[in-house]
């Protein structure tokens, strides 16, 4: 990964240890972009008339990365926006389940919106309690981040396969921000029927782009209300030509921000997503080690066997300033100091953040 690296001039600079909040911008990207600009500059209207065809080809792009078929794609500015243009479309009689403290973009529109709300704490036995709760009270949607935003918890995927198995009639809705780019998912095999994410962050695409795959078995129970004409694929036809994320997609999309997500796409597919893979997971049992020795992890990280590469070290004030002053990049959040590590970052630069920390 050292030659990748040289692409991100932020990690020459800085140990950046903050994907979780914002991926970082490659110099290809960069270059994409300013070319895309300059086609906008001297060409004005000839460019954005393909637009249409870019759209439809990064939807390609996202279905095949995931294994999605393009038409249970929808391209969306954020996470946060498709979710909402989701869940003004399903029956408020849907019992949820949701995780405390989980991302506030994920929980939030289903609170403001009335449902009937049951909570299961995030633990290290969270999968045993989500299933009790499922099988006992009546729940029909169960929404959850794959990864969690505060301490990088990673939900067993294979616990959301059989969970599907067993009560098929669930609907399974996740938030996938914290998850996608950092290994390999196929979307039509999991248990998931809805999957968002906004794609600033590990898929590296930079800022006002996202998507969310839809299955179709579970498209029937919404009723959408959400229409327009500037997608790129709604038009004036009648409304049996108005597929499903039409609805998702209601006005003009930004050829600069979802050329960049196909942009990014292509060049993780070109690293390998098990070659990330296998990097993240090096990263984080090294992190996790690290950190585990000096005390600074929660129980119900300590005690789960797979974790991302996002972690919450017990901190204060002083010691994020001292992290700031040795020039590592990183976040506060919840009661410590939120470290994540993408594939541009290397086991010295864990290994140095430690060495500060035994200090």
């Amino acid at each position: 990964m050292d030659g990748i690296r040289k692409k991100f001039p932020v990690v020459q600079q800085y140990i950046y240890a903050n994907t979780a909040a914002t991926g970082l911008l490659s110099e290809d990207l960069m270059e994409w972009r300013q070319e895309h600009d300059l086609d906008y500059l001297i060409k004005g209207s000839m460019l954005k008339s393909k637009a249409n065809e870019m759209l439809e080809r990064t939807r390609k792009v996202v279905g095949d990365f995931f294994n999605c078929p393009t038409a249970n794609v929808a391209l969306l500015p954020c996470f946060s926006v498709g979710l909402n243009l989701l869940l003004e479309g399903l029956d408020k009689k849907e019992k949820v389940l949701l995780l405390q403290g989980d991302y506030p973009s994920l929980s939030l529109p289903f609170k403001s919106r009335g449902f009937v709300l049951e909570q299961v704490a995030i633990s290290a036995t969270m999968e045993q309690e989500i299933y009790d709760i499922v099988k006992t009270k009546s729940i029909t949607v169960l929404a959850f981040s794959v990864v969690q935003w505060l301490n990088g918890i990673l939900i067993d995927l294979n616990f959301i396969q059989q969970l599907k198995k067993d009560f098929p009639d669930l609907m399974i809705l996740a938030d996938g921000t914290q998850f996608l780019g950092t290994q390999a998912f196929d979307f039509t095999d999991s248990g998931i029927d809805i999957l968002g994410s906004s794609a600033y962050k590990w898929l590296l695409s930079g800022y006002g782009n996202g998507l969310m795959m839809i299955k179709d078995e579970v498209k029937h129970r919404f009723s959408m209300v959400s229409k327009g004409y500037g997608s790129g694929r709604n038009t004036l036809e009648g409304e049996e030509y108005r597929t499903f994320c039409k609805h998702l997609e209601p006005g003009h999309l930004d050829s600069l921000s979802m050329g960049s997500l196909e942009f990014s796409l292509h060049f993780l597919k070109s690293l390998g997503m098990d070659t990330i893979e296998k990097q993240l997971e090096l990263l984080s049992k090294h992190a996790k080690r690290g950190f585990a020795q000096l005390g600074l992890l929660e129980d119900s990280v300590l005690n789960r066997q797979g974790h991302s590469t996002i972690f919450n070290i017990k901190a204060n004030e002083k010691l994020f300033m001292e992290l700031t002053k040795n020039d590592v990049i990183g976040a506060q959040r919840g009661d410590g100091i939120r470290l994540s590590f993408h594939f541009y970052n290397t086991l010295e630069e864990i290994d140095a953040i430690l060495k500060i920390l035994k200090k």
